[in-house]
């Protein structure tokens, strides 16, 4: 059994995923998202879709990027 990074929990079907020549291993989507996707600069929350990004800053929407300043970023329709 392998335990998952995030939670402790001792799962037998834990799995890898590895970005950048790192590798963690979890025992669920949701603990992966928890260590590994971005946050919002705005507003805080995960950014587990497509999400924006400016100058290196990575927003939900287009909503929060307005907030922080950055008026030319739109949402994909």
């Amino acid at each position: 059994m392998t335990v998952c990074e995030t939670c402790g929990n001792d799962y037998d079907r834990a799995f890898t995923v590895s970005r950048d020549g790192e590798s963690w291993t979890f025992d669920s989507i949701e603990c992966a998202a928890s260590k590994l996707a971005p946050h919002c600069a705005q507003c805080g929350c995960r950014v587990l879709g497509h999400g924006l990004e400016q100058e290196g800053t990575v927003y939900c929407c287009a909503h929060c990027a307005r907030r922080a300043g950055h008026d030319a970023l739109v949402d994909s329709a």
